[in-house]
Parts: structure tokens; sequence; C-alpha cells
């Protein structure tokens, strides 16, 4: 992502998005007391630098994929191609360099019956020296849940008017072809017009507009907004690998919820069993947040921090070297 200068303005977009990602422009700008012309302007601004952008995702849990958290250990003159091969693939959603260079983070998403395939793949690829791969069991905070409903600058008022038009929850409906077809497209660009999406899935405009309504009645679809976190003064991100006893996993885990540092907080299977994404404004914001609210959670028995030096996929979205 490129750095930038980001105001109010942006960060009340950016918040009013991740509320609902496809509301008109119209509303948003009655929402935030700005022209429609403004928001307009800032959305292609913020689109164009990749400083935020809208994605239409798919919950795992309702269609039966399970998730999993990849640690590659790989010669550093390989790990940025490795890394980009892996941003490629389209069962994978986080890719990240870490410090030192010779290590790629990742987030893998398959179906139950392609696990051992797409597992057994990774230590085939050249340059690569070993794979840690642990099974996500519970998320606490993620998915369709965001830093930026935390720390978002849009009060209580401002929230329910844009929350008004949600569709309201309802039971799952089944899913057929034009529905693959559609997610497909939104996955691509949340935001992209009825009417291409129509032409794209070979349906009638009221027909995608009923599917979209239902689809994320039923829960299957959410719209996320993959941002730059500079736009929340949150640029250094580090991974946090935590050992908690069982009886107090579940407790940490709400806990770490909570905190406005936490984008990404799961239960997951091996020698640690909790991965925590954390973002601050620095690295010694980050040193004041794990000896403070970190020390503080009950039945913490080791910790391991990796900072991040590069995104290279992020919620879908693959950014490319620079």
């Amino acid at each position: 992502m490129v750095p930038d200068t980001f105001d109010e303005v942006d960060r009340q977009l950016l918040h009013a998005l991740q509320i609902d990602g496809r509301a008109p422009f119209r509303r948003i700008a009655e929402v935030l007391g700005v022209s429609d012309q403004t928001v307009a302007r800032r959305y292609a601004r913020l689109r164009s630098t990749n400083a935020l952008r809208v994605l239409g995702l798919v919950d795992p849990t309702t269609v039966g994929d399970v998730q999993w958290s990849v640690r590659v250990r790989c010669a550093p003159d390989a790990a940025p191609d490795i890394a980009d091969a892996l941003a490629r693939r389209p069962d994978t959603s986080w890719i990240s360099l870490a410090a030192g260079g010779g290590e790629i983070l990742g987030s893998l998403r398959v179906a139950v019956a392609a696990e051992a395939e797409a597992l057994a793949a990774l230590p085939r690829t050249p340059g690569v020296l070993e794979v840690t791969a642990q099974q996500v069991l519970h998320t606490f905070f993620g998915g369709a849940d965001s830093l930026v409903t935390k720390t978002g600058v849009l009060d209580d008022d401002q929230v329910a008017r844009l929350s008004d038009h949600l569709p309201a929850p309802a039971g799952p409906s089944a899913v057929d072809d034009t529905d693959r077809r559609l997610l497909g497209m939104l996955r691509l660009d949340g935001r992209a017009p009825v009417e291409d999406l129509a032409r794209h899935v070979g349906a009638s405009p009221s027909t995608v507009r009923r599917r979209l309504a239902d689809l994320r009645a039923g829960g299957m679809l959410f719209f996320d907004v993959d941002f730059d976190h500079g736009m929340l003064d949150a640029r250094a991100r580090t991974m946090l690998w935590m050992t908690v006893a069982p009886a107090e996993l579940d407790t940490v885990g709400r806990a770490l919820a909570a905190h406005p540092e936490v984008p990404y907080a799961a239960a997951v299977t091996g020698r640690s069993n909790l991965y925590v994404s954390v973002s601050t404004p620095s690295p010694a914001a980050f040193y004041r947040y794990l000896t403070t609210r970190i020390a503080a959670l009950p039945g913490v028995v080791a910790t391991e921090t990796v900072p991040v030096t590069r995104t290279v996929k992020a919620a879908g979205t693959h950014y490319p070297r620079r």
C-alpha cells in the first residue's frame, strides 16, 4: 500500500464502508454530512492508491471450509518469489514476509477434501526449508469483524443510520451456479455495479439485487475493507503466538477480541494454541502493549513475537513488489 496522508473524512468513509460495503455514496454522504461528490472523490483516490478496497467474502464456516495458519521458513533470497507465488493461489487470503526475510506467514483456506493435497504441496516448493501448519479451531475476532469497528470514528447515531439498511438476518439459502459466479466477482470488487454483476452472471439486475440480499441475510456473504493501516495510525504489524493454559484459553481469546490493537485472534492447533495479529503505531507501542495488557492476561505460559516487514496479500488483495 502507498504511504499517504489521511484525514477525518477518509477515516469516516473507511468506517462507513466497513459497516456497509455496498452503501451508496449518497447515503454515506448524508450520514457524514458532506456532499456526494466529496465521498465519490475520496473513494476514488483511496481506491486508486490501494489505500482502501471493498471485498465481498464468504464466511468459511457456512461452506464447510477449513482454515490453516502456515509458517514457511525458506532461503531469504527465495522468500519474495515464494511469497508472491503463494499470494497468487486462490486458497490463500493473508501472506506476509516476516523480519529477517526468511519466513513467510500466511493463511490458507481449503475444503476438507483438499486439505492434505494443499498442505503437502508447500514443502515441495524449491527454496522451502520447513513448513509449520496450525488448523484454526475457533476465531475470537476476525473475518466479518474488523479492527475498524473497534477504532472507528463514527458515533452511535451514524453507525445506526448505516446499519438500518442492512438485510435482516435470515436462514441460509441454497447456492447455485449463478450465486457462485456472483461471489467470485464480488471477491475481486465488492462494490462492482449491479449492472456489471448482472452481465457477468447472466441474470437480470433485479435478480442480482435479490440474491445479494439473500446471501447477506443468510450470513454467507459479508463485505470487508482491506485498508492501509496508516489510516488508523497502526502501521506496525506483529504476529503473536501464545501458549495459554487450556482452562484460560477462551477467557484470554475473548479478552484479546476486545483489544483495539487486535484485528485477528484465533485458537489453533500445535505447540502454541493462540494466534494473534497485533497492529500498533510503532514497535515501542507494541512493547508497551506486550508488557502491560498481554502480560496481565491469565494463564499465559509463553509468547513468541514476529514483526511483519511486508504485506504481500491482504484479504485476497495481492500487492506485488514495488
